[in-house]
């Protein structure tokens, strides 16, 4: 039989990390993140990662593995997760899988296997440099043109990722989109997956909200502090919503509302990108909200598909009605 985990999907801002914390404590589990920039070392406001207070003593793995300087690629992600994956089952506990990044999370129970395509170094940099001198939009609308449903998946400042697609067509023949397809296997898991969703406006005043409390918690002190320490403002890590806006106020090419704005509508746009891509997924047991945020619901909720699923509660670790928590 294969070994049951747990998976939290869903949009920025919705409550996926209390709720994951929540369910750990209630099932004996440990945390593996699938978002793709709490990788990164030092950046922590502006990612959302939880603190050692928020953990509650939970176990987090795949949080602060990587210098914002370096690159890390998907495949990585996978192997490194799994080898985490498997050391929390083998020690009697439940994987939790939380985060935001759908294709961290689905190559990870969709057992993906990834292309072996070589690199054309040449071929590369000439769409580097092509970036440079017209945009990341004029490569991204190569992309639009061989393979649409890859560009519709990957926006155009994830430059890296663009390019590497454009890569994989030209050194072997086949898009980003086939050889994904090509490339899923059977899963290596038994997998819940629940996710979060509500009404539009309820999760856009959420959204606008924790950039308010990022600021307040000192986003521009953090963002300051790295860019003093040299790191590359044009790798991947400094692409991050709520890093690449700031950095241009600090260089005086926007003001500090016009960044402020800007993190916002660009969290916005992130979120219903997450959602397109979680929607897609048939296998995601969706909680939904309408009018009103209501963790307890959503705690509740979870509580009982995992326990439909065989998963076994702690003992001793009731459910509280009424959490203010979020």
């Amino acid at each position: 039989m294969k070994s049951k985990i747990l998976a939290i999907a869903g949009p920025t801002a919705s409550g996926k990390t209390a709720l994951s914390i929540e369910l750990a404590k209630r099932y004996n589990g440990e945390i593996v993140s699938c978002d793709s920039m709490q990788i990164y070392k030092g950046m922590n406001i502006g990612t959302a990662k939880p603190t050692e207070e928020e953990k509650q003593g939970i176990p987090h793995y795949m949080i602060d593995i990587i210098s914002p300087n370096d690159n890390f690629s998907v495949a990585e992600y996978v192997n490194l997760a799994r080898e985490y994956i498997d050391d929390i089952l083998r020690r009697g506990k439940l994987p939790i899988l939380t985060g935001g990044t759908g294709l961290y999370l689905d190559s990870v129970i969709n057992n993906t296997k990834f292309s072996d395509a070589k690199e054309d170094a040449d071929y590369r940099e000439s769409l580097y440099d092509l970036a440079g001198k017209e945009g990341n939009g004029a490569v991204h609308k190569l992309l639009e043109e061989i393979d649409p449903l890859s560009a519709e998946k990957i926006h155009e400042n994830n430059l890296r990722r663009v390019i590497r697609a454009l890569e994989i067509y030209k050194t072997t023949g086949k898009t980003m989109t086939q050889v994904n397809i090509e490339s899923e296997r059977e899963s290596l898991y038994d997998a819940l997956i629940i996710g979060i969703d509500m009404d539009r406006e309820l999760l856009y005043e959420r959204i606008n909200k924790r950039v308010d409390i990022m600021l307040d918690h000192g986003l521009l002190d953090e963002i300051k502090a790295l860019m003093n320490k040299g790191f590359d403002k044009s790798s991947t890590a400094f692409q991050a919503i709520g890093y690449k806006e700031f950095i241009s106020y600090f260089e005086g090419e926007i003001s500090f509302p016009e960044a402020v704005d800007k993190v916002k509508q660009e969290s916005r746009r992130y979120a219903k990108r997450q959602m397109t891509w979680f929607r897609r997924n048939e296998n995601i047991n969706w909680i939904v909200l309408q009018n009103d945020y209501s963790y307890d619901k959503i705690v509740k909720n979870s509580c009982m598909l995992t326990d439909k699923f065989g998963i076994i509660k702690n003992e001793g670790v009731p459910y509280e009605e009424n959490s203010e928590k979020a």
